[in-house]
């Protein structure tokens, strides 16, 4: 990914994009298959013990296995809000379109966790994902299944090593034109993106 320090994420902004973004993808490459990339789908969790940007996940154990996870080096691709920028929400020109995103690229060597520390994870991933529900559904009320389940998941803590997070939100732009972008999404019957208009005004509030 191209660095720019217009666009860069601090550390603290990383973290927060992990804390509230949990889906995300492990990539690495494995010589088994003739050194091609393994890329998995994963939920992830923000380590609440640092202030650094740490992730704890979990992925099945067999996915695991074909990483070689623990022994080689991944990227893991945390994404946030993103959309498509038409150049006539702009009204000046000449401008063509772009995309908007905010992702971070985290590499290292994962930490593999034993069997009580993954249950921690599965529990702690659940209680994020359903705290937003308010259900009050517990991993606790299902323990004799989940304790059956458990074992066919492998969960792992990455410090990353590297960090390149980027967040493009047309800082490049005057600020007349990001006001123009950020009304667009909010009303746009197209490619209107509530939540991409609400990171591009916390990156303009910001500036």
């Amino acid at each position: 990914m191209l660095e720019q320090p217009m666009f860069a994420l601090e550390h603290a902004d990383v973290r927060q994009l992990i804390a509230d973004h949990p889906w995300a993808e492990l990539i690495s490459s494995s010589p088994d298959d003739g050194g091609d990339l393994v890329v998995s789908h994963l939920p992830i969790l923000q380590d609440p013990d640092t202030a650094e940007p740490v992730v704890l996940g979990h992925l099945a154990a067999e996915d695991a296995r074909i990483h070689q996870l623990g022994d080689r080096r991944v990227v893991l691709v945390v994404q946030g809000p993103h959309g498509y920028i038409s150049p006539t929400w702009y009204q000046d020109g000449p401008f063509v379109p772009t995309w908007n995103f905010a992702v971070a690229h985290l590499h290292g060597v994962p930490e593999v966790l034993d069997a009580t520390e993954t249950f921690r994870i599965l529990d702690a991933t659940c209680e994020r994902m359903e705290a937003e529900r308010g259900s009050g559904w517990k991993l606790s009320g299902v323990q004799e299944y989940a304790d059956r389940i458990a074992p066919y998941t492998t969960g792992f803590r990455l410090v990353p090593d590297r960090i390149v997070g980027k967040s493009k939100m047309s800082q490049d732009k005057p600020p007349e034109i990001v006001d123009r972008v950020i009304a667009a999404l909010q009303t746009d019957q197209v490619h209107g993106n509530q939540p991409l208009a609400r990171q591009m005004r916390t990156a303009r509030d910001q500036a």
